[in-house]
């Protein structure tokens, strides 16, 4: 089998796979309403969800949150902020891939800057003088791809550790995370290492939003789960979402183009981050 037929086979397996996600997120997502039209459904879930849901924010509160409050107490703030450039910089070379093949080329040449500058003039990306320089990060992941290529977002879905996702983004998910500086190292215990800093780095950012996502929501999965669903929408289409006409909801779910919630920090999921916390 020569390179070139390989390369057919595959794109024909992309083809029947986004398609058969597509059927899938359709018809998990839709159910008749009162007059026996469709109505779109985005948690029919739920009651799974809040059990992972509670499962990660228990994880979060006994281990997680102990863990990264001392890391922030004891790494110097530059040094973290270092730590999240260099993470930083990788994802902006996955995110110069998925501007393309969102047909976004100029994005993506800005992104391959990016990550040329910071790698060249920030010590491998350490100091991020791109954005000094002008060029914006994109965060473009897989997730947002599918997005773009048409497939829906799917029912809401909590995974144990990962935390808020959508059917269509669970299918991104292990690309999406094995992106980062890890790749770099052939040795298993020093790729664990730089994922379990990565992991505790980005945790120890997101401290103070948690903190205030406790004082603020009274049922904090709702909170997460809209905030969540808002932002990856706005992602997918670059903040400019398109109003459908047809658009209808179930009373008891709240529609993706809702007014914004209070954090958007809320809405992104970590790596390897529990439900109760706030992505590419």
């Amino acid at each position: 089998m020569n390179l070139r037929t390989l390369h057919v086979l595959r794109l024909a397996f992309a083809g029947l796979a986004l398609a058969w996600l597509a059927l899938l997120t359709g018809c998990a997502t839709t159910a008749p309403g009162p007059d026996g039209k469709p109505v779109q459904r985005v948690d029919p879930w739920e009651s799974w969800n809040r059990k992972v849901y509670n499962f990660n924010d228990t994880l979060d509160t006994a281990v997680l949150k102990p863990v990264a409050t001392t890391y922030r107490d004891v790494v110097p703030q530059p040094t973290r902020r270092g730590i999240s450039n260099i993470f930083g910089n990788v994802s902006d070379l996955w995110s110069a891939f998925n501007n393309v093949l969102q047909g976004k080329v100029n994005d993506g040449m800005q992104d391959v800057m990016r990550v040329t500058t910071n790698t060249i003039f920030g010590l491998g990306g350490f100091f991020d003088v791109a954005t000094e320089m002008g060029l914006d990060r994109h965060n473009e992941d897989l997730g947002q791809t599918f997005g773009r290529w048409g497939v829906p977002a799917g029912p809401y879905v909590v995974w144990p550790f990962f935390g808020p996702s959508t059917l269509r983004d669970s299918f991104a998910l292990p690309v999406d995370r094995s992106v980062s500086p890890a790749l770099a190292f052939n040795d298993s215990l020093a790729r664990y290492a730089v994922v379990g800093v990565g992991f505790v780095n980005e945790r120890a950012a997101l401290l103070g939003a948690t903190g205030m996502l406790d004082d603020i929501a009274l049922d904090k999965y709702t909170f997460i789960r809209d905030a969540y669903l808002q932002r990856r929408r706005s992602l997918v289409y670059d903040g400019e979402v398109p109003e459908s006409k047809d658009e209808r909801y179930d009373q008891d779910e709240v529609p993706a183009n809702a007014p914004a919630a209070a954090a958007a920090g809320a809405s992104a999921p970590a790596p390897a981050a529990p439900a109760s916390g706030p992505k590419p």
